[in-house]
């Protein structure tokens, strides 16, 4: 491939007679020696040449019959006769879609037509213009009588008048001179039928496909003159540096053979432009490096060209450290310069490095906007309070699979964003020079050595990708939005569902740093069938097992998970291993300086007032994993978990009070004054039986309800240890029970199977058991509250059902009853796969929760069970609920995924949010 235009062929005029024909020679006269035919892999070949000039041969011979696209086969498909010329305008219709739709998919694409007329072309090389592609000419010129003599060998051409070949030939000699004004990049014209049998189309490898190189590569951001960092990076990076005889470093080795990856701008603004070139070129010279140009490389290479260029952002002091240079070395700059391609794809296609970032249809491609788009980026067209134009955040929407890793736009610190990444961190601006190791994916920096270049605007800037490269703003959340997420497409949020999650954001919540997560909502189980005899008993049920495990049945699950369904607070734990960890990787300052993670409700509120209390709580946690090894195992210095927090008083204690407490103690006032008065009127004989037994009923209803959430309800802290200390009494009777592993450092752990998730939290267990004993303290019974209990984790007892198998139901069954019989809350079932999808692509609902019959009288009331209640509660509607548990579902995992990517917390937050947003939806809170 070249950048530039390229005609080779024969002389104008020069005619090669064909093998055998007669010269006035005593023998043959030789033709021309065998030739390469060069021809970009990707582009768009079109053949020139008169009808029977042999270009259906030639195509044959060089290409893959699925390569060729010919104007005779498109009139086939559109009319059932190749040489119908009335069908001509619909099958050129046809050969243009059909070329349209393999460039735009990367392939090689010949045309086979006799493309003799510039409108004809001119509509060809638009085609390659729209898709980024080369346009190659190859033009067969032969003689008029070798076209006549071929078309006249061919039966359905036999009788073509000889006028349409000359018309032919006379068009395209008219054209050859002009191929290259008219786009065409490259034109090889081949003259005479030796010529033509006698070259070998060679495929050349574009100059930025270097996908065979594999690496390992250090990417290194823009240097901008900054010579002692580069050094001080490449030493740390393992490299070698070699120096001249004057001591100037002009090359670089590393022991274990990898390759630097340089992203552009090398030169401008710092100390030792002059430097930084002499190095990179080195090493570029010994195949120890690569790199790509820069804008402002292109600038000072039209100023080296003897070019008018503004000398303005550092270019002035570039060309003041040249001149200090001898001609040589300024001559070996411009040839440099001249030769760095806009961008590389390397690595298979997995890695691609270019100046200022690409969208995925340019890579690979070669074009005037191609180049212009890796060097300098794209605009909004608006300028910002500097003056500066406002970069398009191109990354935002980027989606494709290799990652794009790229300089230009300076930001504070380095991220990952949508697979892309910014290198570029304002080295000369008094930042950092990084670099990314690759395929490590891991980030290297050092500090700038001082301020080299007051820059225009502050370092932390709008950069698109990058941790700090933006802040969080009002506009990413306010209004009605949409988040596009990788499970469940594009998902809305209503404008005034956001401002209620404002509210609570920004009045309520925690430190947005510590809030990677929030837990959607669960859908329960379809409402259970109804039981007359049951029922008539007061043994109906509203919600049972069967139901769920039908429901997983249908959807093709046949495993699930029963885990026991905890009464207390749903809580997101997330702990680091230190304050330092929470700190550097989750930027945690200022008022939050010193916390060791977070402990939040499902609505993103910290559990706990008291900060002490939330650091023993974590400090407990932490050193359980710590015990249990999943530290190392799990090779991350933070984890996220999802967890229930007990007793249900602990955050409750208003509903209790307001609501539940008041309940039983207007029944426990009214009931026994009114059972007595009404016994007192049975004994005189007045008829009130019917009346004192529905009494009696809601009585014993009204008790059931108090010994129902009583049941939730112990004392905690210093209260419940009877110490009136502070140590350990602020954990006494505080359960956790963490019931899965949500992430980790660059892993998202939502779709690892549940039992595998319990056996990790398993060995948290029995960390904390063996802590307690190595402490003298007894080690925790399971079950219910306890006053003396210093074991901070509850295990969740779980069953795995064959949804298929009807022993295995009955068992599930069975459990669930013996469960709730004992006071507990009931069970979730879940798919043990955790994240699964029908064949159509839908989410299959991660957990149903099947609540015991006990239970769901704090949630109905105290008389939900009477025949006539429960006839009405059946017609509970469970359609919104269940859409938007999955909804929830599906930005719970895009928020983790991002988490994991490394990509910056507004893009973190925005998932995290709408889930909020999506928690203000009108619906059946009892559900």
């Amino acid at each position: 491939m070249t950048d530039g235009n390229r005609t080779s062929g024969s002389q104008p005029g020069a005619e090669v007679p064909a093998a055998g024909a007669e010269s006035g020679a005593p023998g043959p006269v030789p033709g021309p020696a065998p030739r390469a035919l060069g021809v970009p892999d990707l582009s768009l070949v079109v053949l020139i040449g008169a009808t029977g000039s042999g270009k259906s041969t030639f195509a044959a011979r060089h290409f893959k019959p699925t390569e060729v696209i010919s104007s005779d086969f498109c009139r086939g498909l559109v009319s059932d006769d190749d040489n119908d010329q009335s069908a001509s305008g619909d099958a050129f219709e046809v050969l243009h879609f059909i070329v349209g739709k393999r460039l735009a998919a990367g392939r090689l694409t010949v045309v086979d037509a006799t493309n003799v007329q510039a409108e004809s072309r001119a509509q060809l090389v638009r085609l390659a213009r729209e898709h980024d592609v080369l346009p190659v000419a190859i033009v067969l010129d032969v003689p008029e009588h070798v076209c006549a003599e071929r078309n006249a060998a061919r039966a359905d051409r036999a009788g073509l008048p000889r006028r349409v070949i000359q018309r032919h030939q006379r068009e395209l000699r008219r054209s050859v001179g002009t191929l290259e004004r008219e786009g065409f990049r490259t034109v090889h014209v081949l003259r005479g039928a030796r010529e033509v049998e006698d070259v070998e189309v060679v495929r050349e490898r574009r100059f930025n496909d270097l996908r065979h190189l594999t690496g390992p590569f250090d990417v290194v951001g823009d240097v901008h003159g900054c010579r002692a960092e580069l050094e001080t990076l490449l030493d740390r990076l393992g490299y070698a540096l070699v120096r001249d005889a004057e001591g100037r470093a002009v090359d670089a080795v590393h022991p274990e053979g990898r390759t630097a990856v340089f992203v552009g701008d090398l030169v401008d603004r710092g100390p030792d432009s002059p430097g930084v070139l002499r190095l990179v070129m080195g090493m570029v010279a010994s195949g120890r490096a690569l790199c790509v140009s820069g804008n402002h490389e292109n600038k000072l290479g039209r100023h080296l060209d003897g070019r008018t260029v503004q000398h303005t952002h550092g270019l002035a002091e570039t060309v003041e450290q040249l001149a200090k240079e001898d001609e040589a070395f300024r001559a070996g700059v411009a040839t440099f310069i001249k030769g760095l391609v806009s961008h590389y794809v390397l690595d298979g296609g997995a890695l691609v490095v270019c100046h200022a970032g690409l969208p995925e249809k340019y890579h690979g491609r070669t074009s005037g906007r191609v180049r212009s788009f890796a060097l300098y980026g794209d605009t909004t067209g608006e300028t910002d309070e500097f003056g500066l134009p406002v970069r398009y955040p191109w990354a935002e929407e980027y989606r494709g699979r290799a990652a794009v890793v790229y300089g230009h736009t300076p930001t504070p610190r380095a991220g990952w964003l949508n697979n892309t990444l910014c290198l570029d961190t304002g080295c000369t601006f008094g930042g950092k020079l990084t670099a990314l190791r690759w395929p490590e994916r891991e980030l290297v920096d050092v500090p700038a050595e001082r301020v080299w270049y007051e820059p225009t605007k502050p370092l932390a800037a709008e950069a698109p990708g990058g941790a700090d490269g933006r802040p969080l703003d009002l506009g990413d959340v306010a209004g009605r939005r949409t988040v596009e997420t990788r499970h469940m497409g594009r998902l809305a949020v209503r404008e005034e569902n956001a401002a209620a999650a404002l509210e609570v954001m920004s009045r309520f919540a925690l430190d947005p740093r510590l809030l990677p997560y929030l837990p959607p909502t669960m859908a329960p189980c379809a409402t259970a069938k109804p039981s007359d005899e049951a029922d008539a008993r007061g043994e109906g049920f509203l919600e049972h097992p069967r139901e769920a495990f039908a429901e997983y049945r249908a959807a093709g699950v046949r495993e699930v998970v029963c885990e026991e369904k905890h009464m207390g607070s749903r809580a997101v734990v997330l702990v680091c291993r230190s304050a330092a960890v929470a700190r550097e990787r989750f930027g945690v300052s200022g008022a939050s300086e010193g916390v060791s993670g977070a402990v939040y409700t499902r609505t993103g509120r910290p559990f706990f007032d008291d900060r002490a209390r939330t650091e023993r709580l974590l400090g407990r946690v932490r050193d359980c994993v710590e015990r249990a090894g999943l530290w190392a195992e799990l090779d991350t210095p933070w984890l996220l978990l999802d967890a229930e927090l007990m007793p249900w008083s602990l955050k409750a204690t208003g509903l209790l009070r307001t609501q539940y407490a008041a309940v039983g103690a207007a029944a426990g006032a009214v009931f026994p004054e009114a059972l007595g008065a009404l016994e007192a009127a049975a004994a005189r004989g007045v008829d009130v039986a019917s009346l004192l037994d529905r009494q009696r009923g809601r009585a014993a209803d009204a008790a059931a309800f108090t010994d129902a959430y009583r049941r939730y309800c112990w004392r905690v802290g210093e209260a419940a240890s009877g110490t009136g200390t502070a140590g350990s009494g602020g954990l006494a009777g505080i359960r956790l029970a963490p019931f899965h592993l949500l992430a980790v450092e660059g892993r998202s752990l939502a779709a690892v199977p549940h039992t595998e998730q319990l056996a990790l939290i398993d060995r948290l267990m029995a960390a904390e058991r063996a802590l307690l004993e190595e402490a003298g303290d007894a080690a925790p019974e399971a079950g219910g509250p306890a006053a003396d209990r210093t074991g901070l984790l509850a295990p969740t007892r779980r069953l795995v059902v064959d949804t298929e198998d009807e022993e295995s139901v009955a068992a599930g069954v069975a459990w669930w009853l013996d469960l709730t019989a004992g006071g507990g809350e009931g069970m979730v079932v879940k798919p043990v796969g955790a994240l699964v999808q029908q064949p159509d692509g839908r989410l299959v609902q991660p957990g149903v929760k099947c609540r015991g019959r006990e239970y769901l009288r704090i949630v109905y009331g105290p008389e939900y069970t009477r025949p006539e209640n429960l006839r009405r509660l059946r017609a509970r509607h469970l359609g919104h609920k269940r859409s938007l548990a999955l909804r929830e579902y599906a930005l719970g995992l895009e928020a983790l995924d991002r988490l994991a990517d490394g990509e910056p917390l507004w893009r973190v937050h925005e998932a995290v949010f709408a889930v909020l947003a999506l928690e203000s939806e009108p619906v059946d809170p009892r559900l």
